[in-house]
């Protein structure tokens, strides 16, 4: 930071010190500070700026006063020229451990923040307004719980999200992965195979199946997420960093240079999964990228949406349209992942659930996202959901569309959520298309919040947890494909949505 003025992604002490004033004093603060002489001056005008807001709207001044001056003071700390005075970021992380307050976390969410000086809105201002606008969202639609009874209680809901099981795609597995081991001769070395297909249809579920199918074990293999912005800087790093030990290269030449070199002589399959991008140039460019390496056998399935961009940037094969399900697949789907044989009125539930299978209009999203309600749900609250108006709803625009089949699941699903539940999924609309975050940050922002129910046996972390996998289960996140670590992010339909 002291060298070039930008904040390090790096366990950097001093760029912590430097977002923690910022936090506190609003973005241009630390700059500002430069004009006031001394860093010291600017800890005492952060200070009585908390203080006139804590002493005017909290229940718990001294307390919150107190952990205010740690935070500054540590700040201050973290931005001393002597390089030997600075704490490491293990002791700042201690000493903000240790601020940790005994105040209700919904109090937390209405204390006021960091005002920004020499400004006229304030943090606490966004975050009352944010907080303000998702009450509003579940208010708004209150409504649509009332069309079903609630759903069953947080003890019911604890179990782990069961790994996926696919159904009904094993024909569709073997006829991409015999199209591709065909398309490769000695005269052809690239094959660019789309699959292309309505959202929620399951493109990426069968992407991944082919990905890991044991032909292709002595394949080098690589797994991009595209999304709506096709960044091909960005997508050349991915290849690169997963092929060897390099990534974050600037230049366009450099990764060329590199996709030649760690690209030669070997056999790669590349999943560039779900790709928006329309223009015929960047796609051009895009294919041009990838054959860069000599000697080389590359294989490049495509997932997306638009049959257009399928046919743009199919090479060697046509492209793959992924049919839908039938119906008694769907009803497959529902009665395995609903546990149905476990159940004592299973035969009872049976006629109820083929004929929600068939509203499912053969989108496995759809089916999988109404499982998570369904296997804790009565045979009356079955009824209720496979007579809901929502169905109707969704197809009045457009009957033989059946992106509405799963966006009445979808919205059915959320019609049963608790109004705390409704909350967490709400606030995640305010990320950017395509935002991943880490799960534990995302939950340390709804405790923050204020979005957790009360309870007496769980503390907020458990119960924010229980939320991200009741999210999971009924397909509303999934975990990121671009990362081993726990990323979260919106399936890629809702993105579309929100």
């Amino acid at each position: 930071f002291i060298k070039d003025h930008i904040i390090s992604p790096k366990n950097d002490v001093f760029s912590v010190g430097v977002v923690m004033i910022e936090i506190m004093t609003g973005p241009t603060g630390y700059s500002n500070s430069f004009e006031m002489g001394d860093l010291a001056q600017l800890r005492g005008q952060v200070i009585d700026n908390w203080k006139n807001k804590i002493n005017a709207t909290s229940k718990y001044p001294l307390e919150e006063s107190n952990q205010m001056e740690t935070c500054i003071d540590t700040a201050m700390r973290c931005v001393e020229p002597d390089r030997n005075s600075r704490p490491t970021i293990a002791e700042v992380l201690d000493i903000l451990n240790k601020t940790e307050t005994h105040i209700p976390k919904r109090q937390l969410a209405d204390v006021v923040l960091c005002p920004t000086i020499g400004s006229k809105s304030t943090m606490s201002d966004t975050l009352k307004m944010m907080i303000d606008e998702l009450e509003n969202i579940t208010n708004q639609n209150q409504h649509l719980s009332s069309m079903s009874n609630k759903s069953s209680n947080v003890r019911e809901t604890t179990s782990d999200v069961e790994e996926e099981v696919v159904i009904g795609r094993t024909e569709e597995i073997k006829e991409i992965v015999d199209t591709i081991c065909e398309s490769i001769t000695p005269e052809n070395k690239i094959t660019i195979l789309p699959i292309y297909g309505i959202g929620g249809i399951g493109k990426t579920t069968l992407a991944q199946l082919v990905f890991s199918d044991c032909r292709f074990a002595g394949y080098s293999r690589v797994w991009v997420y595209v999304s709506q912005n096709l960044d091909l800087n960005k997508i050349g790093n991915s290849i690169i960093s997963q092929l060897s030990e390099e990534s974050h290269l600037a230049e366009k030449q450099m990764i060329h240079n590199k996709l030649r070199n760690v690209l030669a002589g070997k056999k790669t399959l590349i999943v560039l999964d779900d790709v928006w991008e329309e223009n015929p140039d960047t796609l051009n460019s895009l294919k041009a990228m990838v054959r860069l390496g000599a000697g080389s056998e590359i294989t490049i399935i495509v997932t997306t949406r638009d049959e257009a961009i399928a046919r743009e940037i199919c090479h060697a094969v046509e492209p793959y349209k992924l049919g839908t399900l039938t119906d008694k697949i769907c009803w497959g789907i529902i009665r395995q992942k609903a546990a149905l044989e476990e159940r004592v009125d299973k035969e009872q539930l049976e006629q109820i659930g083929r004929e929600i299978a068939i509203k499912c209009g053969g989108v496995a999203l759809a089916a999988q996202s109404l499982v998570y309600i369904l296997r804790y749900m009565s045979s009356d609250q079955w009824e209720s959901v496979r007579d809901s108006c929502i169905w109707n709803l969704s197809t009045q625009k457009d009957p033989s569309s059946r992106i509405h089949n799963v966006l009445a699941s979808l919205l059915l699903s959320y019609s049963h959520m608790p109004d705390w539940l409704k909350l967490c999924f709400s606030y995640c609309a305010i990320f950017p298309k395509g935002h991943c975050i880490v799960k534990y940050d995302l939950i340390h922002q709804w405790i923050a919040l204020g979005f957790t129910e009360q309870s007496y046996m769980f503390d907020p972390m458990q119960l924010c947890e229980n939320y991200a996998r009741q999210l999971l289960g009924m397909s509303f996140l999934e975990y990121s494909k671009t990362s081993s670590l726990r990323w979260l992010q919106l399936i890629s339909i809702l993105e579309w949505i929100l």
